[in-house]
């Protein structure tokens, strides 16, 4: 039996003016639980995320926290938020930076030197507590806001974009210390992304969202080995996607018979570069280019089927621009597409 909801959008649509940005949503979160909202610019994650905030007021359907209807309740008396501005007071110390929200709430003494101390522990600047906020790196002041937002002891914690204005080394640290946090506190976590690499190493789950509308739910392995239409596909790294009509490949062309039988209700297959055979099979490309990556090469062929990209170990001898080179497309190692968009 799985766990009960403990976060609960049922029907929810959201709408800026005139125009609806989200549309008749339904998604449950269970405590615990770290999700991600995966999708390009405009498909609906950021909007979503604010409705739950209490940021943004539903044109219709139902918010649920906890067992309670929070559709209607106040942004104040929510959930704890983070978004990648950080919006830390540059006059104040880093221990009252995360002190104000629980001054707000009318804490003092003891208990807030406690929670503020607890907090700074969590996520290691203990010894940053004097500090000014124009004194702490890109990393630290993120940590600085989590640890702002986790003190309020919140049910449930969102994060926009929490890593996008870090360097790639900064990423890592912090991703390692979101999943800590997490891990150590059970808070449950949702955070908005648009890269799927940070969906991926982060998430216990993953909602991949489109046009308003989630495309598709899943775990990490889930999504990216088994996606369940072609935009999903794409967004997760199969640059080779073919819509399946009458058993056969649609291709610019005309329809391609692949080797062996198509499974009969795939609306398409998808195969990564690597999952290409380059230099055996049925079929022939033209090398339009070429590049090398250190590990591998990736080539870029001209094929019945249109492009196609083909990926394999740098120690097999490059083939040059304008080689005809052996192809093939295994069905068993594609991955099939229920919808084809």
């Amino acid at each position: 039996m799985s766990d009960p909801a403990f976060l609960s959008l049922e029907k929810l649509t959201l709408a800026y003016g005139d125009t609806v940005a989200v549309k008749d949503l339904d998604l449950s979160i269970r405590k615990g639980e770290l999700v991600a909202f995966l999708g390009p610019s405009g498909c609906g994650k950021t909007t979503t995320m604010r409705s739950i905030a209490g940021l943004l007021k539903p044109q219709s359907g139902r918010i649920s926290l906890d067992g309670a209807d929070i559709t209607r309740v106040a942004a104040n008396r929510r959930v704890g938020l983070v978004f990648q501005s950080y919006a830390l007071f540059p006059h104040l110390t880093v221990f009252e930076n995360v002190a104000f929200g629980l001054r707000l709430k009318g804490l003092s003494g003891a208990e807030l030197e406690s929670r503020v101390g607890t907090g700074l522990k969590s996520v290691g600047l203990t010894s940053f507590a004097d500090r000014k906020p124009a004194e702490l790196s890109g990393g630290q002041q993120q940590r600085v806001a989590l640890a702002r937002s986790m003190v309020m002891e919140p049910k449930v914690l969102l994060l926009d974009e929490p890593l996008s204005n870090l360097d790639a080394r900064l990423r890592l640290e912090m991703r390692t210390e979101l999943q800590r946090v997490q891990r150590e506190t059970g808070v449950t976590m949702i955070f908005v992304t648009h890269d799927q690499g940070e969906a991926l190493s982060l998430a216990d789950r993953i909602v991949v969202m489109l046009n308003g509308a989630i495309e598709q739910i899943g775990t990490p392995e889930e999504i990216y080995n088994r996606p369940a239409s072609a935009f999903v596909a794409d967004f997760v790294g199969f640059e080779n996607i073919f819509a399946v009509e009458n058993g056969k490949l649609r291709a610019g062309n005309g329809p391609i018979e692949l080797p062996g039988p198509l499974p009969h209700d795939a609306a398409g297959l998808a195969w990564r570069p690597r999952m290409v055979t380059l230099g055996s099979g049925p079929f022939q490309g033209t090398v339009r280019g070429a590049s090398f990556s250190g590990s591998t090469r990736e080539y870029l062929l001209d094929t019945p089927l249109g492009a196609l990209k083909a990926e394999v170990d740098a120690a097999v001898p490059a083939h040059a621009a304008g080689t005809t080179l052996a192809f093939d497309l295994p069905v068993e190692k594609a991955a099939k597409l229920e919808r084809f968009n």
